[in-house]
């Protein structure tokens, strides 16, 4: 904690879901004043999350930023204020193809979701679907067949598991098939396959870059093995109480659980 009565980083990262945003779906009131009180004194906020430019839009405005947000779990830096795609990254057009082909042999209970022109695609219908689509607030698109979807702008797969046990031979199934993609798991029935090297660490260090700011000048919070680089990067790397184990032990320090105000904590230490 700084003794000096002044920031002592330049930048918060924070993720979202089960971070900054508790299981009501709602930013934590604790945190928001924090993050309030940290853009009041100099500092910059940018928001680090999976979800796509219309799932984050409604937190990044309720946060009344204007920096850029790390989105797709690092596959996209997009200046929400204006829509301007900063920083992009696709599926390469053979690991798409064989995703596709893929997709019959998955677990049954795990549901594809393909991103692509800013909007979430699927081919089918499913409990796990409709209850993804209502957390992050957004519209799945019907499609006839993964091939309706143009095959050179896939920013993201995800496939959503009916229950936690399925994700481990997803997976497998995937990697094993599919190698030139990035796994990553943001949630514990949501399992991601990115394009390679994205990840919100990458997403970090490109914009700390292009911005001119020290990653030791940075603090990053987040509370899932997808936030693991991200809080690795960073100059202070955060974990939520409640997150996900690895995510603990890899930290600098270990703050509040999210609906207890974990962003809030990590502002204590950094502006007191």
């Amino acid at each position: 904690m700084s003794t000096t009565g002044v920031r002592t980083v330049d930048w918060i990262v924070t993720d979202l879901d089960g971070t900054l945003v508790a299981r009501d779906k709602q930013i934590v009131a604790s945190s928001l004043a924090a993050l309030r009180r940290f853009m009041d004194a100099g500092g910059t906020v940018v928001i680090a999350t999976g979800r796509s430019e219309a799932a984050a839009l409604p937190y990044y405005r309720a946060l009344g930023l204007t920096t850029p947000a790390i989105l797709y779990n690092g596959a996209r830096v997009v200046d929400l204020s204006t829509g301007t795609v900063l920083y992009r990254r696709c599926l390469g057009v053979a690991a798409w193809a064989k995703l596709t082909m893929l997709f019959g042999s998955l677990p049954e209970g795990v549901w594809p979701v393909a991103f692509s022109g800013g909007c979430a695609h699927v081919v089918s219908d499913s409990p796990a679907l409709r209850e993804y689509a209502h957390r992050d607030g957004i519209t799945l698109t019907r499609i006839g067949a993964w091939g309706d979807l143009p095959f050179d702008d896939i920013v993201k797969v995800m496939m959503i598991c009916d229950r936690p046990e399925l994700m481990d031979p997803a997976e497998e199934t995937v990697s094993v098939n599919v190698p030139d993609v990035t796994l990553v798991r943001s949630e514990s029935t949501y399992l991601e396959a990115l394009p390679p090297g994205a990840t919100k660490g990458a997403a970090l260090r490109e914009l700390a870059a292009a911005r001119g700011v020290a990653l030791g000048d940075v603090a990053a919070i987040g509370d899932n093995p997808n936030d693991l680089d991200m809080i690795q990067a960073a100059g202070l790397g955060a974990a939520v109480g409640d997150g996900a184990e690895p995510v603990r032990a890899a930290a600098d320090i270990v703050v509040a659980a999210c609906a207890e105000g974990a962003v809030a904590d990590l502002v204590s230490r950094v502006l007191p």
